[in-house]
């Protein structure tokens, strides 16, 4: 049995979670998330808790148990509280700001790098150096903190680039004078 399939899932005051087939929608106060449960997987809804449970042993079943059980409690977190994921910018003339919802970095290159926020995605800068991105999806604000940070990410010498707040960037030496 999955260690993390067996746990139930908390539902906090002002969440609902209904089940239609096998579709969950879970809504709060940030907003609303559906997804589609695979068939091997069945949901019980209770009233301050719910649990996934396995239709059958099958291989599939078992793989899927955890993760949708984590799937499901990501989904009640971001609508309860959300989500959010912080980037700094290190290097000189790397710097970010807003262009209505478009993030905008000038990150060294010839041209500035632009990204449009996904739905549900809010960009927020802060100082032109700090980007903080936020959303109710933890999946989707993961992804897109992902592709900013590809954008540049930092490299080992001089420690340039957009990285993750509080990320540690190994550095390695330079050349060796004479």
């Amino acid at each position: 049995m999955s260690r993390i399939g067996k746990r139930p899932i908390p539902i906090p005051k002002g969440v609902t979670v209904t089940i239609n087939g096998q579709t969950v929608t879970v809504i709060g106060s940030k907003g609303e998330l559906t997804r589609e449960l695979p068939d091997s997987i069945a949901f019980v809804q209770e009233v301050e808790e719910s649990v996934v449970t396995r239709k059958n042993e099958s291989r599939v079943a078992r793989q899927c148990h955890g993760l949708v059980r984590t799937l499901i409690a990501n989904m009640v977190e971001g609508v309860a509280n959300g989500y959010q994921k912080k980037l700094e910018i290190q290097g000189v003339g790397y710097r970010a700001s807003l262009k209505g919802q478009k993030l905008v970095m000038a990150l060294g290159y010839s041209h500035p790098v632009e990204f449009d926020p996904p739905d549900g995605i809010k960009f927020a800068v802060e100082g032109n150096t700090n980007v903080t991105i936020s959303g109710i999806a933890k999946e989707v604000v993961g992804n897109t903190a992902a592709r900013v940070r590809a954008a540049r990410p930092p490299e080992p010498y001089k420690g340039k680039g957009v990285r993750y707040s509080g990320e540690q960037v190994r550095r390695k030496a330079g050349k060796a004078g004479k």
